[in-house]
């Protein structure tokens, strides 16, 4: 893409970016919550755009001008210093037009969304509840780190430690867009505290992360929920099991894409507030048809590119851990890091990185296509 091809995408750009900054004004707008989200949602990323335009324009003026001094200039001190400024802005400019050009590259719409993360325990029976609780404390780490704010909603403890299921909300800044890579089946290989000849057992646990749906992304019926009420159980004290404040809801929903019917059924006993457990299992609601709707968008996605670092089939094996050699490997790209307990205790971001530089580099082919 030559300078002025990319600067008038970037002019046309800008100009929509003064539109939606007057949309936004607008009281029809704002009284019109849908639009008022997704237009504010455009003008934040055309921001990051426009801001990326001006420091590409300015590089270009100092180019133009360290040249034009060159060329007309006789004093050798001034020329020095603008021969400096030209190599200097050369040296910056191909690395701002390609982040330009990822800018221009459509995002997927959900990364901005906060996530539900659910980890299963899978094959390995008790073992397998460990690894999912070692995996649920290192997520919980990694959340620390990022200043995210991590609820659970509800939770089956292992017979002898960790999570046969574990489901929480992750809130913060492009949660989803992160932790959308952790999707898919984790493996690990070491020895259980309950294995007496040392043998090396091998065990796995799933992640899934959704978006969380706000509520004008899915339509749902609200009349048609069943809604129980239980006492909720676990850690909490004396009261824990006095009130009802456990909720759960079933709720019949038809697969536009495939016209098939089923019966979702979702527990949320996150509080002892039943009404703050009857929005969030809701919200869970909507985040599972909301996913479950966009199974479609997400394998046409797959279906595009060779390698599928963040979204496909949740039930590939991405990672394994290896306890006896201290290793993580990351099937997906072939990453392989020998820092399992610094990993295991929440950095993971170095990982994720590399996971996301592959996602955009398919994503930079997908647009040149």
């Amino acid at each position: 893409m030559s300078e002025n091809t990319l600067l008038d995408k970037l002019e046309g750009l800008s100009i929509r970016f003064e539109e939606v900054g007057t949309l936004i004004t607008d009281p029809a707008v704002i009284s019109d919550m849908k639009r008022f989200v997704k237009l504010t949602k455009e003008y934040s990323d055309l921001e990051k755009i426009v801001k990326a335009k001006n420091q590409y324009e300015k590089l270009l003026n100092n180019i133009s001008e360290a040249r034009s001094i060159l060329e007309s200039e006789n004093d050798l001190e001034i020329r020095e210093m603008a021969k400096e400024e030209l190599d200097e802005s050369q040296e910056k400019l191909p690395v701002l037009e390609e982040e330009i050009k990822l800018l221009l590259v459509p995002t997927d719409p959900q990364d901005s969304k906060n996530a539900i993360v659910e980890i299963r325990g899978g094959t390995g029976g008790d073992e397998a509840a460990i690894f999912a609780g070692d995996l649920f404390r290192m997520y919980s780490k990694y959340c620390e780190t990022k200043g995210w704010q991590l609820s659970i909603s509800s939770y089956s403890e292992g017979s002898s430690g960790g999570y046969k299921e574990i489901i929480f909300t992750v809130s913060g800044e492009n949660v989803y867009g992160t932790l959308k890579y952790e999707s898919g089946v984790h493996r690990v290989q070491r020895v259980p505290a309950t294995e007496t000849q040392g043998r090396v057992h091998t065990s796995a646990a799933s992640v899934a992360v959704l978006p969380e749906a706000e509520e004008f992304d899915v339509e749902i019926n609200e009349g048609e929920i069943k809604w129980d009420t239980f006492r909720s159980g676990g850690a909490g004290g004396q009261n824990v099991n006095k009130v009802e404040s456990g909720v759960r809801l079933r709720y019949v929903w038809k697969n536009p894409n495939t016209g098939v019917s089923e019966e979702i059924l979702i527990e949320c006993t996150e509080t002892r507030d039943q009404p703050k457990n009857k929005e969030r299992a809701l919200t869970r609601l909507r985040s599972f048809i909301y996913d479950k709707e966009h199974q479609k968008y997400l394998d046409d996605i797959a279906a595009k590119r060779k390698t599928m670092v963040s979204t496909g089939d949740r039930s590939a094996k991405i990672r394994t851990y290896n306890y006896p050699q201290g290793r993580i490997t990351d099937h997906r790209i072939n990453y392989t890091i020998y820092n399992l307990s610094a990993f295991m205790d929440g950095d993971i971001q170095d990982c994720i990185d590399h996971l996301i530089i592959a996602e955009n580099a398919e994503r930079m082919k997908e647009s040149e296509l």
